[in-house]
Protein backbone atom coordinates (compact mmCIF):
# COMPACT_ATOMS: atom_id res chain seq x y z
CA UNK A 1 0.00 0.00 0.00
CA UNK A 2 2.52 2.77 1.16
CA UNK A 3 4.75 1.69 -2.47
CA UNK A 4 1.52 2.30 -4.53
CA UNK A 5 0.86 5.66 -2.27
CA UNK A 6 4.50 6.43 -3.10
CA UNK A 7 4.37 5.76 -7.00
CA UNK A 8 1.02 7.69 -7.39
CA UNK A 9 2.24 10.73 -5.35
CA UNK A 10 5.45 10.14 -7.52
CA UNK A 11 3.65 10.21 -10.77
CA UNK A 12 1.52 13.61 -9.09
CA UNK A 13 4.87 15.11 -9.09
CA UNK A 14 6.01 14.51 -12.64
CA UNK A 15 2.42 15.18 -13.68
CA UNK A 16 2.77 18.74 -12.32
CA UNK A 17 6.33 19.56 -12.18
CA UNK A 18 7.94 17.64 -15.75
CA UNK A 19 7.81 20.50 -17.60
CA UNK A 20 10.09 22.66 -15.17
CA UNK A 21 12.13 19.88 -15.01
CA UNK A 22 12.73 19.80 -18.56
CA UNK A 23 13.54 23.65 -18.42
CA UNK A 24 16.26 23.28 -15.72
CA UNK A 25 17.68 20.09 -17.36
CA UNK A 26 17.75 22.51 -20.64
CA UNK A 27 19.46 25.12 -18.97
CA UNK A 28 22.06 23.40 -17.68
CA UNK A 29 22.76 21.60 -21.22
CA UNK A 30 22.66 25.02 -22.39
CA UNK A 31 25.33 27.07 -19.81
CA UNK A 32 27.31 23.62 -20.59
CA UNK A 33 27.10 24.10 -24.81
CA UNK A 34 28.19 27.78 -24.95
CA UNK A 35 29.89 29.75 -21.91
CA UNK A 36 28.08 33.21 -22.98
CA UNK A 37 24.74 31.39 -22.63
CA UNK A 38 24.18 31.85 -19.19
CA UNK A 39 25.73 35.54 -18.18
CA UNK A 40 23.18 37.54 -16.92
CA UNK A 41 23.17 40.17 -20.50
CA UNK A 42 22.27 37.23 -22.44
CA UNK A 43 19.48 35.86 -20.53
CA UNK A 44 18.30 39.40 -19.76
CA UNK A 45 17.54 39.58 -23.51
CA UNK A 46 16.12 36.08 -23.51
CA UNK A 47 13.27 37.46 -21.62
CA UNK A 48 12.80 40.35 -23.75
CA UNK A 49 13.23 38.12 -27.19
CA UNK A 50 10.44 36.14 -25.77
CA UNK A 51 7.91 38.87 -23.90
CA UNK A 52 5.72 39.51 -27.53
CA UNK A 53 5.46 36.29 -27.77
CA UNK A 54 4.72 34.58 -24.48
CA UNK A 55 2.18 37.58 -23.97
CA UNK A 56 0.31 36.57 -27.02
CA UNK A 57 0.66 32.61 -25.75
CA UNK A 58 -0.90 33.15 -22.42
CA UNK A 59 -3.79 34.68 -24.61
CA UNK A 60 -3.50 31.17 -26.58
CA UNK A 61 -3.40 29.47 -23.26
CA UNK A 62 -7.26 30.61 -21.88
CA UNK A 63 -8.93 30.15 -25.49
CA UNK A 64 -6.98 26.73 -25.59
CA UNK A 65 -8.27 25.88 -22.28
CA UNK A 66 -11.35 27.05 -23.18
CA UNK A 67 -11.62 24.70 -26.80
CA UNK A 68 -10.79 27.10 -28.93
CA UNK A 69 -7.55 28.61 -30.32
CA UNK A 70 -6.17 32.26 -32.27
CA UNK A 71 -4.77 32.03 -35.07
CA UNK A 72 -4.95 35.80 -36.16
CA UNK A 73 -2.87 36.81 -33.20
CA UNK A 74 0.07 38.12 -35.17
CA UNK A 75 -2.09 39.78 -37.78
CA UNK A 76 -4.28 41.78 -35.37
CA UNK A 77 -0.76 42.81 -33.36
CA UNK A 78 0.28 44.09 -36.22
CA UNK A 79 -3.32 46.19 -37.06
CA UNK A 80 -2.79 47.15 -33.02
CA UNK A 81 0.71 48.33 -33.29
CA UNK A 82 0.62 50.65 -36.72
CA UNK A 83 -2.61 52.36 -35.05
CA UNK A 84 -1.15 52.91 -32.17
CA UNK A 85 1.89 54.34 -33.01
CA UNK A 86 -0.16 56.72 -35.89
CA UNK A 87 -2.39 57.70 -33.02
CA UNK A 88 1.03 58.75 -31.19
CA UNK A 89 2.16 60.49 -34.18
CA UNK A 90 -0.90 62.37 -34.16
CA UNK A 91 -1.53 63.17 -30.58
CA UNK A 92 1.68 62.72 -28.74
CA UNK A 93 0.12 60.72 -25.73
CA UNK A 94 1.54 57.57 -24.67
CA UNK A 95 -1.60 56.55 -22.92
CA UNK A 96 -4.26 57.38 -25.85
CA UNK A 97 -1.96 55.38 -28.01
CA UNK A 98 -1.93 52.27 -25.38
CA UNK A 99 -5.27 52.85 -25.40
CA UNK A 100 -6.35 52.93 -29.41
CA UNK A 101 -3.69 49.29 -29.04
CA UNK A 102 -6.05 47.45 -26.58
CA UNK A 103 -9.12 49.00 -28.01
CA UNK A 104 -7.99 47.66 -31.48
CA UNK A 105 -7.20 44.02 -30.00
CA UNK A 106 -10.60 43.76 -28.45
CA UNK A 107 -12.67 44.85 -31.38
CA UNK A 108 -10.91 42.39 -33.59
CA UNK A 109 -11.27 39.51 -31.03
CA UNK A 110 -14.74 40.51 -30.54
CA UNK A 111 -15.65 40.00 -33.69
CA UNK A 112 -13.82 36.84 -33.64
CA UNK A 113 -16.00 35.64 -30.59
CA UNK A 114 -18.98 36.41 -32.72
CA UNK A 115 -18.04 34.32 -35.13
CA UNK A 116 -17.53 31.54 -33.05
CA UNK A 117 -20.46 31.63 -30.93
CA UNK A 118 -23.18 33.16 -32.51
CA UNK A 119 -22.82 31.84 -36.32
CA UNK A 120 -21.07 28.97 -34.68
CA UNK A 121 -17.70 29.00 -37.29
CA UNK A 122 -14.98 26.63 -35.79
CA UNK A 123 -12.45 28.53 -34.22
CA UNK A 124 -10.21 27.97 -36.67
CA UNK A 125 -11.68 29.09 -39.48
CA UNK A 126 -13.18 32.53 -37.78
CA UNK A 127 -9.04 33.48 -37.02
CA UNK A 128 -7.92 31.98 -39.74
CA UNK A 129 -10.57 34.63 -41.80
CA UNK A 130 -9.41 37.45 -39.01
CA UNK A 131 -5.73 36.61 -39.59
CA UNK A 132 -5.67 37.56 -43.31
CA UNK A 133 -8.67 40.37 -42.97
CA UNK A 134 -6.55 42.15 -39.96
CA UNK A 135 -3.20 41.99 -42.04
CA UNK A 136 -4.87 43.26 -45.36
CA UNK A 137 -6.70 46.08 -42.98
CA UNK A 138 -2.85 47.08 -41.64
CA UNK A 139 -1.37 47.09 -45.20
CA UNK A 140 -4.35 49.27 -46.51
CA UNK A 141 -4.17 51.83 -44.08
CA UNK A 142 0.41 52.17 -43.92
CA UNK A 143 -0.26 51.67 -47.53
CA UNK A 144 2.56 49.21 -47.00
CA UNK A 145 4.80 51.78 -46.07
CA UNK A 146 6.34 51.34 -41.91
CA UNK A 147 5.76 54.42 -39.43
CA UNK A 148 8.76 55.61 -38.30
CA UNK A 149 10.40 58.34 -36.07
CA UNK A 150 8.11 57.46 -33.11
CA UNK A 151 9.88 58.97 -30.45
CA UNK A 152 9.07 58.63 -27.17
CA UNK A 153 6.82 55.81 -27.81
CA UNK A 154 9.54 52.93 -28.16
CA UNK A 155 9.58 53.70 -23.68
CA UNK A 156 7.04 50.97 -23.68
CA UNK A 157 8.96 48.19 -25.47
CA UNK A 158 12.63 49.60 -25.00
CA UNK A 159 12.62 51.66 -21.22
CA UNK A 160 13.30 50.00 -17.93
CA UNK A 161 12.02 50.92 -14.81
CA UNK A 162 14.28 50.06 -11.24
CA UNK A 163 16.46 48.78 -13.54
CA UNK A 164 14.26 45.97 -15.30
CA UNK A 165 13.29 45.96 -18.90
CA UNK A 166 9.80 47.47 -19.34
CA UNK A 167 9.14 44.10 -21.66
CA UNK A 168 9.24 42.06 -18.58
CA UNK A 169 7.13 43.94 -16.27
CA UNK A 170 4.60 43.62 -18.70
CA UNK A 171 5.56 40.03 -18.86
CA UNK A 172 5.32 39.77 -15.37
CA UNK A 173 1.79 41.41 -14.72
CA UNK A 174 0.38 39.68 -17.54
CA UNK A 175 1.35 36.37 -15.95
CA UNK A 176 -0.34 37.05 -12.44
CA UNK A 177 -3.48 38.05 -14.26
CA UNK A 178 -3.70 34.95 -16.05
CA UNK A 179 -2.62 32.95 -13.10
CA UNK A 180 -5.35 34.88 -11.32
CA UNK A 181 -8.40 34.60 -14.10
CA UNK A 182 -7.78 30.87 -14.19
CA UNK A 183 -6.86 29.75 -10.71
CA UNK A 184 -9.16 32.23 -8.21
CA UNK A 185 -12.15 32.96 -10.48
CA UNK A 186 -15.38 31.25 -11.25
CA UNK A 187 -14.71 32.39 -14.91
CA UNK A 188 -11.62 30.79 -14.92
CA UNK A 189 -13.36 27.64 -13.19
CA UNK A 190 -16.19 28.15 -15.96
CA UNK A 191 -13.27 28.22 -18.87
CA UNK A 192 -11.87 24.86 -17.85
CA UNK A 193 -15.39 23.12 -17.77
CA UNK A 194 -16.23 24.38 -21.25
CA UNK A 195 -12.90 22.86 -22.65
CA UNK A 196 -13.12 19.39 -20.67
CA UNK A 197 -16.96 19.15 -21.83
CA UNK A 198 -19.02 21.89 -23.35
CA UNK A 199 -22.26 20.14 -23.11
CA UNK A 200 -21.75 19.03 -19.40
CA UNK A 201 -20.62 22.53 -18.29
CA UNK A 202 -24.00 23.83 -20.76
CA UNK A 203 -26.20 21.73 -18.54
CA UNK A 204 -24.63 22.65 -15.11
CA UNK A 205 -25.69 26.35 -16.28
CA UNK A 206 -22.55 27.72 -17.66
CA UNK A 207 -23.26 30.49 -20.62
CA UNK A 208 -20.76 28.74 -22.43
CA UNK A 209 -21.03 31.86 -25.41
CA UNK A 210 -20.65 34.63 -22.67
CA UNK A 211 -17.76 32.68 -21.28
CA UNK A 212 -15.89 31.77 -24.91
CA UNK A 213 -16.90 35.63 -25.68
CA UNK A 214 -15.19 36.85 -22.39
CA UNK A 215 -12.34 34.54 -23.49
CA UNK A 216 -11.98 36.23 -26.70
CA UNK A 217 -12.06 39.58 -25.40
CA UNK A 218 -9.13 39.21 -22.66
CA UNK A 219 -6.84 37.68 -25.56
CA UNK A 220 -7.94 41.01 -27.54
CA UNK A 221 -6.37 42.59 -24.37
CA UNK A 222 -2.56 41.01 -24.41
CA UNK A 223 -3.01 40.98 -28.20
CA UNK A 224 -2.73 45.14 -27.85
CA UNK A 225 -0.41 45.17 -25.18
CA UNK A 226 1.82 42.80 -27.64
CA UNK A 227 1.35 45.06 -29.89
CA UNK A 228 2.42 47.95 -28.59
CA UNK A 229 5.40 46.05 -27.17
CA UNK A 230 6.23 45.05 -30.56
CA UNK A 231 6.16 48.31 -32.35
CA UNK A 232 8.36 49.94 -29.20
CA UNK A 233 11.20 47.16 -29.75
CA UNK A 234 11.23 47.23 -33.44
CA UNK A 235 11.01 51.01 -33.06
CA UNK A 236 8.33 51.72 -35.81
CA UNK A 237 4.94 51.00 -37.09
CA UNK A 238 5.41 47.87 -39.54
CA UNK A 239 1.96 46.31 -40.84
CA UNK A 240 4.15 43.43 -41.90
CA UNK A 241 5.93 42.78 -38.47
CA UNK A 242 5.80 39.92 -36.03
CA UNK A 243 4.88 37.46 -38.74
CA UNK A 244 4.78 33.83 -37.72
CA UNK A 245 4.35 34.88 -33.76
CA UNK A 246 0.74 32.83 -33.35
CA UNK A 247 3.18 29.81 -34.00
CA UNK A 248 5.56 30.82 -31.48
CA UNK A 249 2.33 31.54 -28.80
CA UNK A 250 0.43 28.25 -29.45
CA UNK A 251 4.05 26.37 -29.19
CA UNK A 252 4.81 28.00 -26.21
CA UNK A 253 1.53 27.24 -24.87
CA UNK A 254 1.08 23.83 -25.79
CA UNK A 255 5.01 23.41 -24.89
CA UNK A 256 3.78 24.05 -21.81
CA UNK A 257 1.06 21.73 -21.09
CA UNK A 258 -2.15 23.31 -22.50
CA UNK A 259 -4.03 20.52 -24.25
CA UNK A 260 -5.09 21.28 -27.14
CA UNK A 261 -8.27 18.91 -26.84
CA UNK A 262 -9.56 21.75 -23.89
CA UNK A 263 -9.96 21.81 -20.36
CA UNK A 264 -5.77 21.23 -19.54
CA UNK A 265 -3.57 24.45 -18.95
CA UNK A 266 -1.66 26.64 -16.50
CA UNK A 267 -0.02 29.94 -17.05
CA UNK A 268 2.86 29.08 -14.92
CA UNK A 269 3.56 26.15 -17.52
CA UNK A 270 3.07 28.63 -20.94
CA UNK A 271 5.62 30.35 -19.38
CA UNK A 272 8.32 27.55 -18.47
CA UNK A 273 7.20 26.48 -22.17
CA UNK A 274 7.82 30.12 -23.65
CA UNK A 275 11.39 29.48 -22.23
CA UNK A 276 12.39 26.36 -23.55
CA UNK A 277 11.68 27.56 -26.55
CA UNK A 278 13.55 30.92 -25.82
CA UNK A 279 16.41 28.61 -25.07
CA UNK A 280 16.84 26.46 -27.72
CA UNK A 281 16.30 29.72 -30.43
CA UNK A 282 18.70 31.18 -28.34
CA UNK A 283 21.35 28.26 -27.74
CA UNK A 284 20.97 27.57 -32.11
CA UNK A 285 22.32 31.05 -32.46
CA UNK A 286 25.06 31.04 -29.79
CA UNK A 287 26.50 27.85 -31.22
CA UNK A 288 26.16 28.89 -35.27
CA UNK A 289 23.22 26.02 -35.75
CA UNK A 290 22.31 27.22 -39.61
CA UNK A 291 19.58 28.89 -39.74
CA UNK A 292 16.88 26.40 -42.02
CA UNK A 293 18.14 23.64 -39.26
CA UNK A 294 16.57 26.13 -36.89
CA UNK A 295 12.80 26.11 -38.40
CA UNK A 296 13.22 22.10 -38.93
CA UNK A 297 14.13 21.97 -35.30
CA UNK A 298 11.00 24.28 -33.91
CA UNK A 299 8.80 22.30 -36.63
CA UNK A 300 9.51 19.19 -34.94
CA UNK A 301 8.99 20.89 -31.53
CA UNK A 302 5.57 21.63 -32.32
CA UNK A 303 5.16 17.80 -33.60
CA UNK A 304 6.53 16.40 -30.99
CA UNK A 305 4.15 18.50 -28.27
CA UNK A 306 1.04 17.58 -29.72
CA UNK A 307 2.11 13.91 -30.46
CA UNK A 308 2.91 14.23 -26.25
CA UNK A 309 -0.06 16.02 -25.86
CA UNK A 310 -2.41 13.08 -27.31
CA UNK A 311 -0.81 10.19 -26.03
CA UNK A 312 -1.19 12.36 -22.68
CA UNK A 313 -4.98 11.95 -23.03
CA UNK A 314 -4.90 8.79 -24.07
CA UNK A 315 -3.45 7.35 -21.58
CA UNK A 316 -5.35 9.61 -18.77
CA UNK A 317 -8.81 8.24 -20.67
CA UNK A 318 -7.30 4.73 -20.03
CA UNK A 319 -6.82 5.49 -16.47
CA UNK A 320 -10.61 6.64 -15.99
CA UNK A 321 -12.15 3.73 -17.67
CA UNK A 322 -9.91 1.29 -15.75
CA UNK A 323 -10.98 3.15 -12.58
CA UNK A 324 -14.55 2.65 -13.61
CA UNK A 325 -14.21 -0.99 -14.65
CA UNK A 326 -12.57 -1.29 -11.00
CA UNK A 327 -15.55 -0.06 -9.28
CA UNK A 328 -18.03 -1.64 -11.45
Amino acid sequence: MLSKNKSKKWADIKSKYSIFMVLVALFAVCCIANENFATPNNLSNISRQIAVGTILAFGQTILIICGMLDLSSASVLALAGVFSVSTYAGTGSLMIAFAVAIAVGVICNMLNGLMVTKFKAPPFIATLAMMAMARGAALLYTNGQNIYQIGDYVKFGQGSIAGIPTPIIFLVVILLITGYILKHTIFGRSIYAIGGNEEAANASGINVDRVKMKAYIINGIFVGIAGVIFMSRVNGGMPNGAVGYEFKALTAAVIGGTSFTGGIGTASGTLAGAFIVGFLDNIMVLTGVNSYLQQIVRGAIIALAVIYDIWAKSRRTKGKLGNIEKAS
